[in-house]
């Protein structure tokens, strides 16, 4: 998995009376308030507020600042209007994933929000040569808050960033199911920005119109379900966005040239991802629970076999059970069963595909002879 920063920021919301913090990547604000059931139930019925203030949020002013963007990102931002939703990856010259934030410009501002916000601020800094741009890590002054709604912000209302999860962008494309039969598509969130200082109250006035407080417990368990890919946990340094079917919100096929961009272009025509997203239905029977990081394995005449894969996230679902996203390799059918290491011994895993064993999404050219056998995979990777 990819290292994040630890969070700067410890929420007040953790005082609460049955907080308990969370970890890693989530350390900053809590993992539940004491009935995470309820908090994912309520969650899903479109009815709770989640804490995401352990995101960063780095802002890009000045003329020039989308096709700047542009030029630099996987994104197509050059057009990008006002008050609209997007999310765009920085990429290494060899494709793999460095960075990824979601993206709203406000007519004055682009608004990133990303979990590596320093990091981030700093790559763009160097990046920003002669153009009129300025960069700021905005994280010590703005807070997210998570809502389960689907709707973008209205110019009359705060900075508000809708994750276009699962749709297909134009200039995207897919390898999974399409949107509408997509588990994602039942999942509707958005993360609005709040000044700092204001944080609690502006939860509190949630918590008055109805929506009681969730943790990063419920909202995990939403997005493994929606089989959501996040930086924090299913990158690693090998990362490309095929592997996570990033390409549907992420990357535009079509835009100019931009750091990466052959690995995408040539992985998508010709080749095929290495890797590939898979949603694990984890055996709770023996109340033994794997954690991301751990090992996955084939079974081979009824026995664990090689490792395929590394399990990147971990969730209790208040209906599924215990469920996991690993990325495995390539060549492991989609049906194989699996096992996971767990302390204390393993545990079965059956696979729902997300990215197919095949590799190609829908809109892959078909071949054109001869010419190109052989060319099916990047030397980079």
């Amino acid at each position: 998995m990819t290292v994040v920063t630890e969070a700067r920021h410890t929420s007040p919301l953790l005082s609460r009376r049955g907080a308990v913090g969370g970890a890693g990547p989530d350390a900053g604000v809590a993992w539940h308030y004491g009935d995470p059931t309820a908090e994912q139930r309520a969650l899903a019925r479109g009815g709770a507020v989640v804490d995401q203030s352990h995101l960063g949020v780095v802002t890009v002013t000045g003329p020039d600042r989308l096709s700047w963007l542009n030029s630099i990102t996987s994104q197509e931002l050059a057009t990008l209007p006002p008050h609209t939703s997007t999310e765009l990856l920085v990429l290494s010259p060899q494709g793999h994933v460095e960075h990824a934030a979601g993206v709203v410009d406000d007519g004055t501002t682009t608004w990133l929000l990303t979990e590596t916000p320093v990091e981030l601020a700093a790559w763009l800094d160097r990046m920003r040569f002669m153009l009129r741009v300025e960069v700021t890590d905005a994280t010590d002054a703005w807070a997210a808050i998570g809502e389960p709604l689907g709707a973008e912000g209205a110019p009359d209302e705060p900075v508000t960033w809708r994750d276009p999860w699962p749709a297909v962008a134009e200039g995207g494309t897919r390898y999974g199911p399409p949107a509408a039969e997509h588990p994602g598509e039942d999942r509707a969130w958005r993360l609005v920005l709040v000044p700092r200082d204001r944080l609690a109250a502006e939860i509190a006035a949630r918590e008055a119109a109805g929506w009681p407080l969730a943790g990063t417990w419920a909202s995990e368990a939403a997005r493994v379900e929606a089989w959501r890919p996040r930086f924090s946990h299913e990158v690693d340094h090998r990362t490309i966005p095929h592997e996570l079917d990033w390409l549907r919100t992420a990357v535009h096929l079509h835009k100019g040239c931009y750091r990466g961009q052959e690995t995408v272009a040539r992985v998508h025509n010709l080749g095929r991802p290495p890797r590939r997203l898979t949603m694990l239905h984890l055996d709770g029977s023996g109340h033994l629970l794997p954690v991301a990081g751990a090992e996955v394995h084939d079974v081979v005449d009824g026995e664990p076999g090689r490792v395929v894969g590394t399990v990147t996230t971990v969730a209790r679902h208040h209906e599924l059970g215990p469920v996991a996203l690993a990325v495995l390799k390539r060549s492991v059918p989609d049906d194989a069963p699996l096992v996971v290491d767990c302390d204390g011994g393993m545990v079965a895993a059956g696979q729902e595909t997300i990215v197919p064993g095949d590799g190609v999404s829908t809109d892959r050219p078909a071949p054109r002879g001869e010419t190109m056998r052989g060319l099916g995979q990047h030397p980079m990777l």
